[in-house]
């Protein structure tokens, strides 16, 4: 019995954590397509990256807190004193967001000593919504 009840208490813990994982990313963002770009590879341990969202109104949020560029240079510094540059910085910029939104965040993380930024992109648009938002996109952009 007790074996059986480690086991439950595992798999509890298992999906709480996955739970807050999946929602501590901004949903309003859409990313941008990138098919031709190489993939991130996490070592199977995605929770040493940042996750920065960046909203098409150039929103800056971390776990769907909005942030200031100050707010964030600092937590950026604080992880880079804990953990030195072994952690990545992933920026999941919207697809419509404007340039200099972006820009700030990656100012940002190069003042504070990052040297490990990606970008998150969409390779394969799996949902119907998501492959009716690129469609769009395509059809708007004369492609």
């Amino acid at each position: 019995m007790t074996p059986m009840i480690d086991v439950v208490f595992q798999l509890i813990i298992f999906f709480i954590v996955t739970i807050n994982i999946s929602e501590s990313k901004d949903e309003d963002v859409r990313l941008e397509m990138g098919v031709h770009g190489q993939e991130v590879d996490t070592g199977g341990d995605s929770s040493s990256a940042l996750i920065i969202d960046v909203s098409r109104r150039g929103r800056i949020s971390i776990g769907n807190a909005q942030l200031t560029t100050k707010r964030l240079q600092d937590i950026l510094k604080g992880r880079f004193y804990r953990m030195g540059n072994n952690f990545q910085v992933w920026i999941r910029g919207d697809a419509r967001a404007s340039h200099e939104s972006i820009r700030k965040v990656m100012d940002t993380c190069t003042a504070s000593g990052m040297g490990r930024v990606s970008f998150v992109a969409v390779k394969d648009p799996r949902t119907p919504e998501t492959k009716q938002f690129f469609e769009g996109r395509k059809r708007s952009r004369g492609r």
